[in-house]
C-alpha cells in the first residue's frame, strides 16, 4: 500500500510540473538503431546510427519529417513564440550598410533595405551620380536562399567575375559580367570551392575547385581530395581551364592564389588544413620563371603577403613572434637572415594588416577589443585611430592610389556604422550612421576576469540593461556563448538576437576562451589538440563564476555556440550536465572520432587530430560529446539546430547526436532538433530564415529560463 501511495505521489508531482511547464512532452521520436562499430586501437565504439550519417537516404529524411514536426508542435505552445518573432522582425527590419570600395572609376557598397533576404551590390559611377544595383542576389533564386560570394574586377574594369552559393552550401558557381553592358558572358565555372577569384588583367582569372564528384547526389556529404588551381582565360569554356597546380601525392591539402596589385608577383598558398601555410611565388615579370618558387616554407607558421614595396615584400608572419610580427622580404634571397623587421610584435596580437596608399593599417586587439594604428611602408609609427568605444573595427581595404580609407565599428550595443578615415590628418568622419527601427532601454557592457581550472586568467563580456543589476546576488537569465578554436578571436559585435535577448532583461555572456586569437598563437595553442579541453574548463570556469558572483544560477543559464562552438556546447552539456538550465548546439561538430571523413572534415586535423592515430584517439573519446552522453542522466533542455545543406559540419553531427540524446534522456527536459531546409552553415542564410532560427531560439531559451515578454 505504501509503495502505491509513492508512486502516486510521484505521478502527482509529475502532473503538476508538466502542467506548470504548460507545454506536452513532445512526442518521442523511435529511432532505429543498427549493428555498426568501429576498432580503435583495440577499443570498440558502438555507432548504432551511422545509418543517419546518409543523408540523402528516404529513412533519413522521413526520420527529419518527423523530428521537426515534433520540434515545431513543441515550440508552437511556447506563449510567446509569435510574439518574439514578430518584435525581432521589427527590430530586424534596419538600413545597414557595408563599407565603400572602390575600383577604378567605379564606388561599390553593399546595402540591405532591412528585411530584404540578401544584401545588394550597388555601385556608383560618379560620385555625384545615385547609386544603382549592380548585383542583386535576391532575383538569383525565388525563395532568397542564392547567395551572393566572392566578387572580383578585371585590372581595368573590363570584368567582374562573382559566385553564387545555392541553399547555404559551400560549393560555387562563378559567373563573369561584362561591365560595359553588364551582360552574363554563357561560360559557368562549376565545382568551385573554398576559393578566392584573381583576375591578371583583363584576361583571365584564377580558382581553386575540385574534380566533378562522381555521384553528383553526394556533392554534400563526401571526402573532398585534391584541390587543384585554375586559371580560366576570358572566352574560352571551362574544360580549357590550365591547371597550374595541384599535388597528386597529397589529396589533403587546400590551395589558392593571390597576386600584388602591381601584378608583380603571384603567390600561392598551400595548406594542410586550417592552421599554418606555405607560400610560393611567381615573378609575372620575368619570362623565364615557369614555375613556383617557395619564399616561405610551411607548414607550422601562419603567414600571407601584404604587398609589395617594387622587388621586396611585405609579410605578417608568426614564426619566433606568437603575437605577429610584419617583415620586408626579398624574394630573391628569401632565407630568415636576410628578413628585415618593419614593424616588431608587441605585447598584444596583430590580427590583421593591410595596406592602402602608401600606409599599412594595423588591426591589434587588446584585450579582444580592436586597436587600429597606421604605419608607413617603412614601418616608422604614425597615428593610432581613434575608434567610437571598445568594440570591433573592420576595413580599411584600398589601392595604393587612395588618400582615405573606409571602416566599420560596432559592439554589443551599437549596430555597425561607417567611417570615412584620413590618414594625413588622422580623422575619421562619420559617413553612415545606423538607426535601428526599434526603441531600446539604455545597456552598459562590462569585461569580467576569471580563473580557470589550470590558474590561467580568462575574460568575458557581459553585457544587460542598466537597470538589470548583476551586482546585487539576485540570479538573471543568463545566455553564455563561446567559440574556442580555429585562431578566430570573437569580439564585441552587434547582433539582433542578443540585442533582443538582453532587451527582454536577459544578461548575455560572452566568453574568450582558448583556441581562439585574442591574445596570440600561445592563446590559440592553449586550446588546440590535446590541450582542447582546456577550452571547456574555460568555458565551465566562465559559468561557475557567474554563479559564484550571483549573477546568475544553474536554472537561469543557458549556453550556445555555432559549429566549433557547437562542440563547445556539446562537450560542456555532456560533462556537467547539472551546470546549465539550456543547451543550443548549432551546426556543431559532434562526432569527434569521425569528423574527418566528410567533405573538408579533415582539414580540421590540424586544430583537433584524428581519431585514426592513436595518440590523438586517446583525448578525442575523452570529450567527443556524442561519445560521452550516458544513459538515466538529466541533460538540460536542448535544442540541436542544423542544416539540411551544411557540406562544412554535416548534418550527421546533429542528427547522431539528437538520437543518441533523446535515447538517454529519462526526464522531463526535452531534446529536439530543428533541421533547416534549404540551408547550410550558415553563410549567405536568407533574413527569413535568420529570424525564423532565433525566434525559435531565443523562444526556446526564454521560456526554458522562466521568462516572460510584456503582452
Amino acid at each position: 500500500m505504501q509503495k502505491k501511495v509513492i508512486v502516486l505521489l510521484l505521478i502527482i508531482h509529475l502532473s503538476f510540473f508538466l502542467m506548470a511547464q504548460q507545454i506536452a512532452f513532445p512526442t518521442l521520436i523511435h529511432t532505429a538503431m543498427v549493428d555498426s562499430f568501429d576498432n580503435y586501437f583495440g577499443t570498440i565504439i558502438q555507432d548504432p546510427y551511422r545509418w543517419l550519417e546518409d543523408d540523402k537516404s528516404e529513412a533519413t529524411k522521413q526520420w527529419v519529417i518527423e523530428e521537426n514536426n515534433a520540434t515545431n508542435q513543441y515550440l508552437s505552445e511556447i506563449p510567446f513564440r509569435s510574439k518574439v518573432k514578430e518584435e525581432m522582425t521589427k527590430m530586424w527590419n534596419y538600413e545597414n550598410y557595408s563599407a565603400p570600395f572602390q575600383e577604378g572609376p567605379f564606388t561599390f557598397f553593399y546595402k540591405n533595405d532591412g528585411l530584404q533576404n540578401q544584401s545588394v551590390l550597388y555601385w556608383q559611377k560618379a560620385k555625384n551620380e545615385k547609386a544603382e544595383v549592380f548585383l542583386d542576389p535576391n532575383l538569383f533564386s525565388s525563395n532568397g536562399t542564392s547567395s551572393l560570394g566572392a566578387v572580383a574586377f578585371s585590372k581595368h574594369q573590363k570584368y567582374c567575375a562573382y559566385s553564387v552559393h545555392e541553399a547555404g552550401s559551400d560549393w560555387e558557381d562563378i559567373y563573369i559580367l561584362e561591365m560595359a553592358t553588364q551582360k552574363k558572358l554563357d561560360i559557368v565555372i562549376k565545382y568551385a570551392k573554398n576559393t578566392g577569384i584573381t583576375w591578371r588583367g583583363d584576361d583571365g582569372f584564377y580558382y581553386s575547385a575540385y574534380d566533378k564528384p562522381e555521384n553528383e547526389k553526394m556533392k554534400y556529404s563526401i571526402k573532398n581530395e585534391f584541390q587543384k588551381v585554375f586559371y580560366h582565360q576570358i572566352g574560352t569554356p571551362q574544360d580549357k581551364d590550365k591547371i597550374i597546380y595541384q599535388d597528386k601525392v597529397n589529396p589533403l591539402r587546400y590551395a589558392g592564389v593571390s597576386i600584388t596589385e602591381d601584378e608583380h608577383y603571384l603567390f600561392l598558398y598551400v595548406s594542410e588544413g586550417t592552421d599554418g601555410s606555405q607560400i610560393s611565388y611567381m615573378d609575372l615579370t620575368n619570362p623565364k620563371m615557369k614555375e613556383f618558387k617557395v619564399l616561405l616554407p610551411g607548414f607550422k607558421q601562419n603567414q600571407y603577403v601584404v604587398d609589395n614595396i617594387g622587388n621586396q615584400l611585405i609579410v605578417v608572419t608568426n614564426r619566433d613572434a606568437p603575437n605577429n610580427k610584419v617583415l620586408l622580404i626579398d624574394p630573391a634571397h628569401p632565407e630568415m637572415e636576410n628578413h628585415k623587421e618593419l614593424i616588431s610584435e608587441k605585447a598584444f596580437k596583430l590580427e590583421s594588416v593591410s595596406s592602402v596608399g602608401g600606409k599599412l593599417y594595423c588591426n591589434y586587439l587588446v584585450n579582444a577589443c580592436s586597436k587600429i594604428q597606421v604605419h608607413d611602408f617603412n614601418g616608422a609609427f604614425l597615428h593610432t585611430v581613434e575608434l567610437p568605444g571598445l568594440g570591433s573595427a573592420g576595413g580599411f581595404g584600398g589601392k595604393s592610389t587612395d588618400s582615405t580609407t573606409y571602416f566599420s565599428f560596432s559592439s554589443f550595443n551599437m549596430p555597425p556604422s561607417i567611417y570615412e578615415y584620413h590618414p594625413s590628418s588622422n580623422q575619421s568622419i562619420l559617413y553612415k550612421a545606423t538607426k535601428l527601427n526599434y526603441p531600446l532601454l539604455p545597456t552598459v557592457v562590462e569585461q569580467l576576469w576569471f580563473t580557470s581550472k589550470d590558474g590561467t586568467k580568462v575574460p568575458m563580456f557581459v553585457f544587460h540593461r542598466s537597470d538589470v543589476s548583476i551586482e546585487n546576488n539576485k540570479p538573471q537569465p543568463t545566455l553564455m556563448y563561446g567559440y574556442g578554436g580555429f585562431n578566430i578571436p570573437k569580439t564585441p559585435d552587434f547582433s539582433v538576437q542578443t540585442m533582443y535577448f538582453v532587451q527582454q532583461g536577459g544578461v548575455y555572456v560572452m566568453v574568450n576562451l582558448r583556441g581562439g586569437s585574442e591574445f596570440g598563437e600561445l592563446w590559440h595553442q592553449g586550446g588546440m589538440l590535446e590541450k582542447k579541453q582546456n577550452v571547456f574548463d574555460d568555458f565551465i570556469g566562465a559559468a561557475e563564476c557567474l554563479i559564484q558572483k550571483g549573477i546568475t544560477s544553474k536554472d537561469k543559464l543557458a549556453i550556445n555556440g555555432r559549429s566549433n562552438g557547437g562542440l563547445l556546447v556539446g562537450a560542456c552539456m555532456t560533462q556537467r550536465p547539472d551546470l546549465f538550465k539550456v543547451a543550443i548546439p548549432t551546426v556543431g561538430v559532434l562526432d569527434m572520432l569521425r569528423y574527418h571523413k566528410f567533405t573538408i572534415g579533415w582539414g580540421w586535423a590540424v586544430e583537433y587530430g584524428r581519431s585514426d592515430k592513436q595518440e590523438d584517439f586517446n583525448y578525442l573519446i575523452k570529450y567527443s560529446p556524442l561519445h560521452n552522453i550516458h544513459a538515466n542522466t538529466v541533460y538540460p533542455a536542448t535544442l540541436i539546430t542544423t542544416g539540411d545543406h551544411d557540406d562544412r559540419v554535416v548534418p550527421a553531427h546533429s542528427f547522431k547526436f539528437a538520437a543518441t540524446l533523446q535515447a538517454a534522456n529519462p526526464s522531463v527536459n526535452p531534446i529536439l532538433i530543428r533541421v533547416d531546409t534549404q540551408a547550410g552553415h550558415g553563410a549567405g542564410k536568407p533574413i527569413t530564415k535568420l529570424i525564423n532560427e532565433w525566434s525559435d531560439i531565443i523562444s526556446f531559451t526564454m521560456y526554458h529560463l522562466g521568462m516572460t515578454i510584456p503582452k
